[in-house]
């Protein structure tokens, strides 16, 4: 009788396009550290030997017939993952295996643990910038002190982060969506200071192009989980531009003005879009639940 294969409590989960020349010694690295662990490589549509690369090296691959997007690709581990737990890093080079035992430490406490990238870590600066910047805009939405927004490298439990797989986008900031989705949903993240090494190979995000579309998810992400808290300082804004305002052309022409009228009503129009779109967002999250 055949006795059916023992299934895996963890599931690594490593998106990787056109990463040939680093994702085998990656895949072999966890192996030999975690034998028991399932590599799973989703070969999103590699054009330089990737899929033979990892396959070679043991992983489990699950390829894209053509390139969609990391974010695509991650859906794709989610879904195929077979461990009770999945952990998600990159498969450049950059994070390290060894750490993957410090985020597993925390998994019986914490919702979501993360590596959270040191200043010690090999990045650019124009990236920490643009991070720090991020970091603020989701911990001023969120209240919560988050310190790594962007990090691709985190432990969920796989029944819990199923529920979110519709919110991922299919580009570079399915790390942001699914923060600040565990935040808003009340469950609770632990980050875990990691130094992460530079990357081999040439990045496959562009400062300008990605960096203005990160802004945008973050923003959508932001308005989709805690609408008020950006609908309310815009509501505010245009009040108190709008008493300003009249306050000048009062003392100056000793009328009210229609600019004045426009910010008063544009101030409360865009308040009760905000408590709309708050009312909706409360909505979904009491469905998913």
């Amino acid at each position: 009788m055949e006795v059916p294969a023992k299934k895996p409590q963890v599931t690594v989960v490593l998106p990787a396009y056109n990463e040939a020349s680093v994702v085998g010694d990656t895949v072999r690295k966890i192996k030999h550290l975690y034998p028991d662990f399932e590599v799973l490589v989703v070969d999103d549509g590699s054009t330089d030997g990737t899929l033979e690369a990892a396959m070679a090296a043991g992983a489990n691959v699950w390829p894209h017939p053509y390139n969609i997007g990391n974010g695509a690709a991650i859906k794709t581990g989610l879904r195929c993952a077979q461990g009770e737990w999945v952990v998600m890093m990159d498969a450049d080079g950059q994070h390290q295996p060894e750490d993957l035992a410090r985020l597993l430490e925390h998994k019986d406490r914490y919702d979501m643990v993360v590596g959270a990238r040191t200043r010690k870590s090999k990045t650019k600066i124009h990236r920490d910038l643009a991070n720090w910047l991020y970091n603020k805009m989701a911990s001023y939405v969120t209240q919560f002190a988050i310190i790594d927004l962007t990090s691709g490298f985190r432990l969920v439990r796989l029944s819990t982060a199923k529920q979110f797989i519709y919110l991922l986008p299919n580009t570079f900031s399915y790390p942001s969506t699914l923060t600040m989705a565990y935040l808003r949903s009340g469950r609770s993240i632990k980050y875990i200071p990691i130094d992460t090494k530079e990357r081999i190979g040439k990045s496959k995000i562009k400062l300008i192009k990605d960096g203005t579309r990160f802004f945008l998810i973050i923003t959508r992400i932001a308005t989709l989980f805690s609408p008020l808290r950006v609908f309310l300082p815009i509501s505010i804004l245009l009040f108190f531009s709008g008493v300003f305002y009249y306050g000048y052309t009062f003392i100056t022409q000793g009328r009210f003005t229609n600019m004045s009228a426009l910010l008063f009503n544009s101030s409360i129009i865009v308040f009760m879009i905000g408590l709309v779109a708050e009312q909706i967002s409360q909505m979904r999250y009491d469905r998913i639940e």
